[in-house]
């Protein structure tokens, strides 16, 4: 079988990253798949450029002059928003052309466009596209927030400022879309059930094949058990993001908490770190940390990440929505103990208070400080305790009896549900049953 992965990256992005590991996993259980991708920056044999760079830039600019245009030249927003007007000739590719199924990933800014995909398929190829956010259940935007236009025909869309309308642009890609979705089978993959619900409420997505994959994790086949802690031993939180200040991170909600934490026990948070990595644009929000803080800037290294993650105990995420996010897998992986909003796919995570804790969510920092402030306690009371309360009553969902290690309770979660070959497997089997109706 040759699968073909379309995605504008290899390395660049959340989807990149992912895309580039199921193209491994899927490799390692002897499928031929390869990768096609706009912007090349690993040496993988399996992974070739969609075109030339001077190629590239064509349609990615002239899908950026349409968005310019329509939005009343405003700049602020103009990468808010991607319309899969303009795009390559992929249909032309060899590795295309050879495919026995085509997996479309992240194909926006003048990758692929929406007459694109129609050639594709009309090349017989079954197409399976995996979703990484919003925007296939969208007009134009990757992820709606609060705003409910997707489950109508969108238009008056606010990313296009004065230039909202009903007929807008955000309404003409919706019927562009809509023309697809009804003329062109496609199997859609959600990375996540909270992904699947969000296209469940769509107007473009309600009636399409879907069906909910996650996306696979590098875990670690020798996995290192912890020893227990007691209350005299400090406990490490950690938090990684490409960006921390980046809004839908709510690096500020996590400051609240921390500021809260220490009010109601500041001799527990005596005992707390918060560890950070990742980009930030605003380093000031770091003097406003109230307990000990550790950040160890960018890091790219893997297996230096896995690291932190093993010398840390508790792994936050203060996000306003996600749809899979990746530190908290990545964390449990490595023993930490997760703590997060119940506010998109942290759910196909976390089991609330058997393996992580999920926290309620709603647009006040201060109702989240609280609740978010309820979690760490109960990960660090847990963790120096080295039991789960109510684990007599609910060990199947854990599918441990007392006693046992936390991390190797986090291990087995992540491993059972987001190994690459536990991930490779579905898509397999997808891709089977489309072959087998083609």
């Amino acid at each position: 079988m040759k699968v073909v992965l379309i995605n504008k990256s290899d390395q660049t992005g959340g989807a990149a990253v992912v895309t580039k590991r199921l193209m491994e996993a899927l490799r390692q259980e002897g499928i031929d798949a390869r990768m096609i991708v706009v912007e090349r920056l690993t040496d993988s044999p399996h992974i070739g450029s969609a075109s030339s760079k001077w190629m590239t830039k064509v349609p990615f600019i002239a899908e950026r002059l349409r968005i310019f245009l329509a939005n009343g030249f405003n700049r602020a927003d103009l990468f808010k928003v991607d319309i899969a007007s303009d795009g390559l000739a992929l249909w032309r590719h060899p590795w295309i052309k050879e495919a026995d199924i085509v997996c479309l990933n992240w194909i926006n800014q003048g990758m692929l466009s929406l007459k694109g995909i129609k050639r594709i398929a009309d090349m017989g190829k079954p197409i399976v596209w995996t979703m990484h956010d919003m925007w296939n259940a969208t007009g134009i935007c990757h992820h709606a927030g609060v705003c409910k236009g997707f489950e109508q025909e969108c238009g008056n869309c606010h990313l296009l400022g004065k230039c909202s309308a009903e007929g807008d642009l955000s309404h003409k890609v919706w019927r562009q879309k809509k023309a697809l979705y009804d003329n062109v089978p496609i199997h859609f993959v959600a990375v996540s059930n909270w992904l699947a619900n969000k296209c469940r409420q769509s107007s473009l997505m309600k009636d399409v094949d879907l069906s909910v994959i996650p996306n696979a994790f590098p875990i670690d086949k020798n996995f290192i058990e912890r020893e227990s802690l007691d209350e005299n031993q400090p406990i490490k939180i950690v938090m990684g993001a490409a960006r921390l200040d980046d809004p839908i991170k709510g690096f500020p909600t996590l400051i609240e908490t921390l500021k809260l934490a220490k009010r109601l026990n500041p001799q527990l948070t005596d005992n707390l770190e918060l560890v950070t990595f990742g980009s930030i644009r605003n380093p000031e929000l770091f003097l406003q940390i109230p307990i000990k803080h550790t950040h160890l800037g960018i890091i790219n290294n893997p297996g230096k990440i896995r690291e932190i993650y093993r010398q840390c105990h508790i792994v936050v995420s203060s996000s306003h929505y996600e749809t899979l996010p990746g530190t908290l897998i990545e964390g449990q992986a490595d023993g930490c103990l997760p703590v997060a909003f119940d506010s998109g796919g942290q759910s196909d995570i976390i089991n609330h208070e058997i393996n992580g804790y999920l926290a309620p969510y709603s647009d006040d920092i201060h109702n989240n400080a609280k609740w978010l402030a309820n979690g760490i306690f109960w990960a660090v009371d847990t963790i120096y305790s080295a039991k789960y309360g109510k684990i007599e009553a609910r060990r199947g969902e854990c599918g441990h009896t007392p006693p046992y290690n936390i991390s190797r309770l986090t291990y087995d979660n992540v491993n059972r549900r987001f190994s690459a070959s536990a991930v490779a497997q579905k898509y397999i089997s997808l891709f089977n049953d489309l072959l087998a109706k083609r």
